[in-house]
């Protein structure tokens, strides 16, 4: 028993020397060469490693210089990985929102030029005379999906108000209407139904499809924008420092073949990336609303199919008022008095430019196309699927850049850099997000300091899931658009349109969010060397017991 216990007395009493020793300085000068290293190189011998700050202070080749520059360059490439990751991300959201928003606009421009062409086919020089009626309600069709800042109901109701008056008229050219006897017509409109159930129906088929298409069209847009503003990282001193021992500490040491362990790599990239992961709740919550809203698309709310027909639907309505255009006179006249019959010229100027249309089928050779010959149903099908792949983004990206074949050894638990040798790493992953950091072992967390930037997407993130979720219902929305604020668009005439930046109103505190105050604590991440002194600690420490129970017996 004394021999082994004089065996690990010896052991204990030896330096602890992991399995450092460069074989020379060499394989670092070449590997610094093609990246352009500024400074000071390599020491062509070893040297002792006390004057390194992060790297285990071993024999190694690296001076404080290096070190230094060896951190900033890990920085670098941690950033822009994690920029080029997103970059995919942000990509998709711009590329779809580009593609609706050409979608709807060439879609209500198609469908203005149809009722044009087929009114002044069936109508002629009536509707030539009359067609800034319907001007108008494309042109408010067109400023509701640009900037929203209109009532749907209240314009259609405008609309076919208007269109009462200009009817009644070309019905009844043989008398005189004042403004006041046309606004007496108004009041009559609910009892009267002079265009049928069309007016009902199209309403509600229009504000639906309106509010989801451009609903839809926004939640990508600021899908692209909260990609754009988190994807840019700056790592924390902290981070920094976990970077470069992870990366490039190896290398110091004559380690280059070796990648580090991946639950390491892991570690390093939950703690580094903390922050990000914060974000997957609200994502995913927005994600799951935009699919809701893409199932109406392609159902009740599809604007396509409302936009479509509205030429024909406008016009049956029109047909809806000549055919009944008797018995809503009588109406009317009964309702608001009779009114001043016109005489000489001005009656038969009036009576020349009545409502007498030539109807006939139209049925054009080629109705217009939408935007890149596409059509709604096969846009939200390619934009689901997107959207699916996008869910749980956040909390997977550590996962993505340790997957990456130069950042972690794969499924490999031996033979593995774990931040002190190339041995195993012995640490279990740690969860997501910034309150699960408490306890990394690889990286030092403050938790009690989220990043505001953040932060203030999770806002953008919650309210424009809401303002989704509205639109799924039906319910009209309510952005406001930095175009309210007059100019500042790109081109020098003001911001138009759904690309202006959206300005949503909220006060963030410096307050950490949902988490409750804590002392900042700092911990120390283990090495193997000390768990190895502490194991051979205990092996002598057993053999003085059993000794001294021999001695006593």
């Amino acid at each position: 028993m004394f021999p082994l216990c004089a065996l690990a007395l010896a052991l204990l009493c030896q330096p602890a020397r992991p399995d450092l020793q460069p074989r020379n300085c060499s394989e670092l000068a070449k590997l610094l060469s093609p990246r352009r290293h500024d400074g000071p190189g390599p020491s062509r011998d070893l040297a002792a490693g006390d004057h390194l700050k992060v790297c285990p202070q071993l024999h190694t080749c690296c001076t404080s210089e290096m070190e230094e520059k060896l951190s900033q360059q890990s920085q670098q490439e941690f950033s822009k990985e994690v920029l080029d990751t997103s970059n995919g991300l942000h990509s998709t959201f711009a590329s779809r929102y580009k593609k609706f928003d050409e979608f709807f606009k060439e879609l209500v421009n198609n469908a203005e030029k149809s009722l044009n062409d087929m009114f002044v086919h069936t109508y002629g020089m009536v509707y030539k005379k009359n067609a800034d009626v319907f001007q108008d309600l494309f042109k408010e069709l067109k400023k509701y999906y640009m900037s929203g800042n209109l009532n749907l109901e209240d314009m259609l109701n405008d609309f076919w108000a208007r269109l009462l008056e200009r009817m009644f008229r070309l019905i009844n050219p043989q008398y005189h209407f004042t403004e006041e006897y046309l606004d007496c017509i108004s009041k009559y409109t609910e009892q009267l139904k002079p265009f049928g159930d069309v007016p009902r129906k199209l309403k509600l088929q229009v504000t639906r499809a309106f509010i989801a298409a451009r609903t839809f069209a926004q939640g990508l847009r600021v899908a692209r924008e909260v990609v754009s503003k988190v994807s840019t990282v700056n790592p924390t001193t902290e981070c920094a420092d976990a970077l470069l021992k992870m990366t490039y500490c190896p290398h110091c040491h004559g380690i280059f073949a070796v990648k580090p362990c991946n639950n390491y790599c892991l570690n390093v990239m939950k703690g580094c990336l903390a922050n990000l992961a914060d974000l997957d709740i609200e994502w995913n919550n927005f994600i799951d609303a935009m699919l809701m809203v893409a199932e109406r698309l392609e159902g009740p709310f599809n604007i396509e199919s409302v936009m479509d027909p509205i030429d024909v639907k406008i016009s049956e309505a029109i047909m809806t008022m000549q055919e009944n255009s008797m018995q809503i006179s009588q109406k009317v006249f009964q309702g608001c008095g009779k009114p001043k019959s016109l005489s000489g010229s001005r009656l038969t100027r009036s009576v020349s430019d009545g409502f007498n249309p030539r109807f006939r089928p139209y049925s054009p050779e080629e109705r217009p196309t939408t935007a890149a010959g596409t059509s709604l149903d096969r846009l939200v099908t390619d934009v689901k699927e997107k959207l699916k792949n996008a869910k749980k983004f956040w909390s997977t990206l550590p996962y993505n850049m340790c997957s990456n074949s130069s950042s972690a050894a794969g499924l490999e638990e031996d033979g593995c850099w774990n931040g002190s040798n190339s041995s195993r790493y012995n640490f279990a992953v740690t969860g997501n997000g910034l309150a699960n950091q408490l306890n990394n072992p690889a990286v030092q967390v403050d938790i009690t300091k989220p990043d505001m930037v953040i932060r203030r997407q999770i806002m953008v993130l919650q309210i424009m899931t809401n303002k989704i979720k509205n639109a799924y219902h039906g319910n009209d929305v309510t952005f406001h658009d930095a175009s309210d604020e007059g100019s500042g668009g790109e081109s020098g005439s003001g911001c138009i349109g759904l690309d202006c930046h959206l300005e949503f109103t909220f006060t963030i505190t410096d307050s950490p969010l949902l988490l409750a105050p804590l002392e900042p604590k700092k911990i120390k991440p283990s090495n193997s060397a000390c768990r190895s002194n502490l194991s051979q600690l205990i092996l002598v420490v057993s053999c003085f017991i059993i000794a001294l129970h021999l001695s006593f017996r």
